[in-house]
């Protein structure tokens, strides 16, 4: 079924070169968690019950067990660059990072960790460039999550300083316990 189109709403038409992160705040009636990757926005679809679930619960845990210089947020964009704009389901910044309330991104050198918790329509760009993107943007620490057989699975990653990407350091099913950026341990079944 398609989305019969309103003939009152005017969709905002890309520049000739494509969007740049300064457009994403400007941009007028965009539907939330727009992202903006490699110059076009990439409206997001709504969002599961074991996407929210997941996404609550790793930034409670994660919040509970960041020291005081973190602090961890829920969809908030990383400006990599000036086409390139995701918006990770969780992350973890450095406390000095945050600026104001008004604030709507943080740059790729305030960010520790990124998580992206992998939907249908989002599987490509959680699986391939995003990760990419935030590897060469230089963020250490990378967390993706799988649904299999209806449970999370989080694959861990970290930045290969010397090669500039990620490398796994981690598959975990039932309890996520990793020491960096900090020591976590996330009892992954409390999601049912």
């Amino acid at each position: 079924m398609s989305v019969e189109p309103n003939s009152t709403y005017q969709w905002p038409r890309p520049p000739q070169d494509g969007y740049t992160s300064d457009d994403l705040d400007q941009l007028p009636n965009l539907p939330p968690h727009t992202e903006l990757i490699d110059g076009s926005l990439v409206f997001v679809t709504p969002q599961t019950v074991f996407h929210s679930e997941v996404v609550d619960l790793l930034k409670q845990r994660l919040r509970q067990a960041a020291p005081s210089e973190y602090r961890v947020y829920r969809e908030m964009t990383v400006t990599i660059d000036g086409k390139n704009r995701p918006e990770p389901d969780v992350l973890v910044t450095r406390a000095d990072a945050y600026a104001n309330p008004e604030q709507t991104t943080f740059r790729p050198e305030d960010v520790v960790l990124a998580v992206e918790v992998v939907s249908a329509e989002s599987r490509a760009r959680d699986r391939e460039s995003k990760p990419f993107k935030y590897a060469a943007a230089g963020i250490t620490h990378f967390w993706r999550v799988e649904r299999q057989q209806g449970r999370p699975v989080v694959y861990v990653y970290e930045l290969d300083p010397t090669g500039g990407s990620y490398v796994p350091t981690g598959i975990y099913h039932d309890q996520l316990k990793v020491p960096v950026p900090f020591p976590v341990d996330i009892d992954l079944n409390e999601i049912d």
